[in-house]
């Protein structure tokens, strides 16, 4: 592979904003993409996953490069000469990669991946963490996975077109995919793909979601003609698999905390033909009141740590604090205790995360169903999606009915 000059400083400018300003990796990998909209589809994929490459082995690479936090310009281009190395690129003849010392970094690299936290690139804390929710077997074939880069996965938009019909357009547009009988509602992409470009994607036909995330709205059996509450909908991808599910017929209420979100769902809605939707802000605590013992069915899509889908969010390795998952748990107890009683009696509840840790998954459903109120819902049944078996992201969701 031969580096171009005006690519790789796109790369440096963006991991500079990324490391230092603490700008999300999506936003600045779209930032960076239009620069010059002379790049060609080859040029685009460099500048995005070499960035996201960089991110996800910050730890290693810095560490191998000797560069810390906050990082100047030199830092970063010393850190990417350590994956230009790695990847087995030949350094061209720039001024910022003299003296680059190939062998020591080949050297430092056999070094470093035999220490877990060093290979898999992770902070000491949440390397702690995890080995101590899951045991050390489990934790290490986990992350490993969660380091492989996340596969394109659509969720068909069953309002709109069949599985089989969508397939096809998409091998009309070079664009192959596999199926699966696990995922009765998923595409996955044999290759990645620009897939938002596409006119069928403007055309609501498809979203673009994990498989892991697609096994939480079927475990809510919704039906058509019922009344189901989106507790934490944000931009909606589950809202919006609730919708096909239930044909349009009866009605969802998408509630979430911020507008911003909500706005961005009445696009998606718009574009998949979606509209037995209402939407509703939880400016006050009298919102969820109006609802209590009204819904068939509530999914609390419950925010979390985010550690199921670090292959998805690499950055938020080291955005996330042990604090911030702390704080979380107690939201979630908080969320699930109050929005449950919105289920009406024979109603059910479904609570999922896309997190991995017990502490954030079943010991929340233990103590939620030891409350007072939580003594009126029975467990159904949950499921535990971890990255390293199914090769998606890693999830928890569990089912409950409300019995009295």
């Amino acid at each position: 592979m031969r580096l171009h000059r005006n690519l790789v400083f796109a790369v440096i400018d963006s991991l500079l904003n990324i490391f230092n300003d603490g700008e999300y990796a999506d936003k600045e990998v779209a930032k960076a993409l239009k620069r010059d909209p002379r790049w060609g589809a080859k040029d685009r994929k460099f500048v995005a996953e070499t960035i996201y490459e960089i991110v996800r082995w910050k730890r290693l690479y810095t560490e191998i490069a000797e560069t810390k936090d906050p990082f100047t310009r030199d830092d970063i281009w010393r850190t990417f000469a350590v994956w230009a190395v790695l990847r087995g690129i030949t350094l061209p003849d720039w001024k910022y990669f003299e003296n680059t010392p190939v062998r020591r970094i080949k050297g430092k690299f056999d070094e470093l991946s035999k220490i877990r936290k060093y290979r898999e690139s992770i902070p000491d804390w949440m390397d702690e963490l995890g080995v101590q929710e899951l045991g050390e077997e489990v934790w290490t074939k986990e992350l490993a996975a969660q380091n492989q880069q996340a596969k394109v996965v659509l969720r068909v938009n069953s309002l709109k077109t069949t599985k089989q019909q969508l397939r096809a357009q998409l091998m009309d547009l070079d664009i192959d995919t596999e199926l699966s009988d696990t995922y009765p509602d998923a595409l996955i992409l044999k290759e990645r793909a620009n897939v938002f470009m596409t006119p069928i994607f403007k055309e609501g036909f498809f979203e673009v979601q994990d498989a892991s995330s697609q096994k939480v709205v079927p475990l809510l059996d919704v039906k058509p003609g019922m009344r189901v509450v989106d507790a934490c909908a944000g931009a909606g991808g589950k809202t919006l698999h609730i919708a096909a599910k239930m044909e349009n017929k009866g009605q969802i209420i998408a509630l979430d905390l911020y507008e911003s979100k909500q706005r961005q769902l009445k696009i998606r809605a718009k574009r998949n033909g979606a509209f037995n939707i209402e939407y509703r802000i939880i400016d006050s605590t009298k919102v969820i009141k109006k609802l209590h013992d009204k819904a068939d069915r509530v999914l609390i899509d419950a925010p979390c740590s985010g550690l199921g889908v670090l292959k998805r969010n690499p950055d938020s390795k080291w955005k996330l604090q042990p604090e911030f998952i702390d704080n979380i748990k107690k939201t979630q107890q908080e969320v699930l205790e109050n929005y449950s009683k919105m289920v009406k009696v024979g109603g059910k509840l479904v609570y999922a995360t896309c997190s991995i840790l017990p502490s954030e998954n079943e010991k929340q459903i233990n103590h939620f169903l030891n409350t007072e109120f939580g003594k009126n819902f029975k467990f159904v049944t949950d499921e535990k999606v971890l990255a390293h078996q199914s090769g998606f992201d890693g999830f928890y969701m569990c089912l409950m009915e409300r019995i009295k």
